[in-house]
């Protein structure tokens, strides 16, 4: 708690605006921070507690500003459990900009495809998540300050925000699938057999992030959404290695389409949301 204080008391005399909606950008996506309007931008290296990203993709820079006239705390990159951070690390970032008044977090990520209908360069609106990754942000006897000690998980990604991207895709023309995001650990690329079970037990997409930040934002009481980019299909399914390399290209790609559709959606994301967060550690 004393950590997301002091994130606050330093972000908030900095602000160009006060955040309605919190974006997080996966790997590659950094980009879209073009499009933010009105623009104050933030290294982590100057936020207390804030960890400069150790991976290729991940620019470092919170940056304040309006998108499509709604006003929007963006990160630029994120840091990973897999970097050997801890989970309440890891959600740091999610649980201060909760606190300086976002209702909304919407994640995205560069994905793997599980599902075999799915091809590279594939947005998928997330629609629930399994939490592969061994280990929940909750854990410890501190999260109780942020939420109930057994928060329910039955709509982790906000049915409204799908229904807004879905409409908003449907507009621009742009193709999406819908489907479950599996969180693994990381570092490593799952082996194929790995992912033959992942897609037996109903995973669409499989990633190393997005999993720890939704859980916090709920239990916040903050709807979330998200939209993974397939960059890859996952191994085993084509006769080619997988490199971090190719999986930044592929997510600059989609970068574009991805920055029209939230571009979009942002309005009636934001419009939807009313004052109906339940966030205790809204200002």
């Amino acid at each position: 708690m004393q950590q997301i204080q002091d994130v606050v008391e330093f972000l908030e005399p900095r602000m160009s605006v006060r955040p309605e909606v919190a974006i997080i950008l996966g790997s590659g996506l950094g980009a879209f921070a073009e499009k933010i309007d009105e623009a104050t931008s933030i290294p982590y290296a100057d936020i207390p507690h804030f960890q400069k990203p150790s991976v290729e993709g991940h620019n470092g820079h919170v940056i304040f500003g309006k998108v499509n006239g709604v006003p929007v705390a963006v990160l630029q990159g994120r840091w990973h459990f897999y970097e050997g951070h801890s989970m309440n690390s890891v959600v740091l970032p999610t649980r201060a900009l909760a606190a300086l008044g976002a209702h909304t977090l919407f994640l995205t990520n560069a994905a793997g495809g599980v599902n075999l209908s799915y091809k590279p360069c594939d947005l998928m609106v997330i629609e629930d998540h399994i939490n592969f990754m061994g280990d929940n942000p909750l854990t410890g006897k501190d999260s109780v300050a942020f939420g109930p000690r057994f928060p329910d998980m039955s709509e982790p990604y906000c049915k409204e925000c799908v229904v807004a991207i879905e409409a908003s895709a449907e507009r621009l023309q742009i193709p999406v699938q819908k489907g479950v995001y599996v969180g693994l650990r990381g570092p490593t690329y799952e082996t194929p057999a790995e992912v033959r079970m992942l897609r037996t037990l109903g995973g669409d997409a499989v990633g190393m992030s997005t999993v720890p930040e939704a859980i916090a934002a709920r239990h916040l009481g903050v709807r979330v959404v998200g939209i993974s980019c397939i960059t890859n299909m996952a191994a085993g399914i084509e006769k080619r290695t997988l490199d971090h390399a190719e999986v930044q290209e592929a997510a600059a790609q989609m970068t574009d389409q991805l920055s029209r559709l939230i571009m979009d959606a942002l309005p009636a994301i934001s419009t939807s949301a009313g004052a109906r967060s339940g966030n205790p550690l809204k200002r």
